[in-house]
């Protein structure tokens, strides 16, 4: 045979692999998203952080000779139409996971149907309860807020401010922290002389503020999402509030300084270190990983990569190790999740375990101030 057939038969079987990468059926795994309504500054990073990286596993040729498939679905924030979206993701759709979706509220409202369907969801909500206690196919990414509540009264213990007022939303997030703030107080010598909530829609929170500005608050906790912590900087800067305000883990994103303007400076909250990522050592684990995606993102959508796509990114990789140990059946994921190890993410280090759905530690946060509209690590 002369070199010109073994070229021609080598350039036909070449053809006839590529064309076969995906030969087998893909694995479908869905999202929910809040891309559009008030939490689309959550959503929106996550669904394109979601594309983003299933993407770029499929162009590296996907996952065991198999292609991702993102059914992704905006859920508007609205805990009913997350409901119904599962059940099409899981009736409908056939997939094999659900990432999401944004907020506690609907991933509480979500957590029945995976359970009852046996469909593993890894959610990108921060509250506590959503895996305490823990549920057989409910994981999460994003940060706890018990571990945000203990990263702010560290602080304050440290700096001998014991009095605190706190000021959070009436929503799931906002409840899962309040009941946080309260049980963990204790622990830190802090005394909260004020207990005050806000409506997700209101768009003024004068009264609560002057209320506490005639007690003896060392320090202001507000415990939220977007767009109502910005309206509570806002309005504490009319009244010449000076007393330090602390936000919760709900606004790491530079949306929140856009929303907030000039009243933002000096605002301290705890956040997953993609925000400073640059201004990390060289000895941080994670520092790598945190800066490749920022730039991954930037050169995606032309903005910076934040907290709330990491927790997309964070799920999306955990599916794929999992589907790289031989997992493609809601069963075999759940049990390898769960299995997970010392898995370097966007939202710190995950160790899963019968025991912990939620896999992160308190050294997941570090504490930041904005300065400047940017940035700094409160040392």
């Amino acid at each position: 045979m002369n070199s010109r057939i073994v070229s021609f038969l080598f350039a036909v079987l070449t053809m006839l692999l590529s064309t076969n990468v995906f030969a087998a059926a893909p694995i479908k795994i869905g999202a929910l998203f809040a891309v559009t309504g008030p939490a689309a500054f959550l959503g929106e990073p996550e669904r394109n952080t979601a594309k983003m990286v299933v993407d770029e596993i499929n162009k590296a040729g996907g996952v065991r000779g198999r292609k991702l498939e993102l059914v992704a679905y905006d859920t508007a924030g609205d805990a009913t139409k997350a409901v119904q979206l599962a059940t099409k993701l899981i009736k409908d759709d056939k997939v094999v996971a659900i990432i999401g979706p944004s907020t506690t509220g609907e991933t509480m409202a979500v957590i029945p149907v995976a359970e009852k369907e046996q469909v593993p969801l890894i959610s990108c909500s921060a509250g506590s309860k959503i895996t305490d206690p823990v549920k057989k196919w409910v994981f999460k990414t994003a940060q706890n807020d018990a571990l945000a509540v203990g990263r702010i009264f560290e602080y304050l213990q440290k700096h001998k401010q014991t009095n605190v007022a706190i000021l959070t939303v009436s929503d799931g997030f906002g409840a899962s922290g309040r009941e946080q703030l309260k049980a963990q107080a204790a622990k830190y010598g802090i005394r909260i002389v004020s207990d005050d909530t806000y409506g997700p829609k209101d768009t003024d929170m004068t009264a609560q503020l002057t209320k506490i500005r005639g007690s003896n608050a060392q320090a202001i906790i507000c415990w939220g999402t977007n767009p109502g912590p910005a309206v509570v900087a806002k309005n504490a800067r009319q009244l010449g509030v000076k007393t330090p305000l602390f936000m919760s883990h709900g606004v790491s994103s530079k949306k929140f300084i856009d929303l907030a303007g000039d009243a933002a400076e000096g605002v301290k909250l705890p956040s997953g270190k993609v925000l400073v990522s640059d201004l990390l050592p060289k000895s941080e684990s994670q520092k790598k990983a945190l800066v490749s995606f920022v730039k991954d993102y930037q050169n995606h959508y032309k903005a910076e990569g934040d907290h709330f796509g990491g927790h997309a990114w964070d799920a999306v990789m955990l599916l794929k190790n999992a589907i790289e140990r031989g997992a493609d059946t809601p069963s075999s994921i759940r049990n390898q999740l769960e299995k997970t190890r010392n898995f370097f993410g966007i939202g710190g280090t995950f160790n899963y375990s019968a025991q912990d759905h939620a896999g992160l530690g308190k050294d997941a946060f570090v504490l930041v101030e904005i300065k400047n509209r940017d940035w700094v690590i409160v040392k």
